[in-house]
């Protein structure tokens, strides 16, 4: 649930706000009837083990450059590559 709500009800009511938010409520703060902030809930991010962050790091790999392994840093020297 999205509310407007102006500049100085957001300073003088910041706690009540702050609980309302932590229940899952929107505010857009108003300065003059025009919108120049939101307030929403924080979402924390599931940490990612040492395993998942390698298994990514694979993928991005195959994506970019083809199989672990298929880049050879002695042959591209060899053909004059950087």
């Amino acid at each position: 649930m999205q509310q407007q709500i102006g500049t100085f009800e957001a300073k003088t009511h910041f706690s009540h706000i702050i609980e309302e938010v932590e229940n899952g409520a929107d505010f857009i703060i108003t300065k003059r009837g025009k919108p120049v902030a939101k307030i929403i809930p924080f979402k924390q991010e599931k940490e990612m083990t040492r395993m998942e962050a390698i298994e990514q790091l694979i993928e991005m790999r195959k994506r970019y450059r083809g199989e672990p392994g298929s880049f050879n840093i002695r042959e591209a020297i060899e053909e004059g590559r950087p």
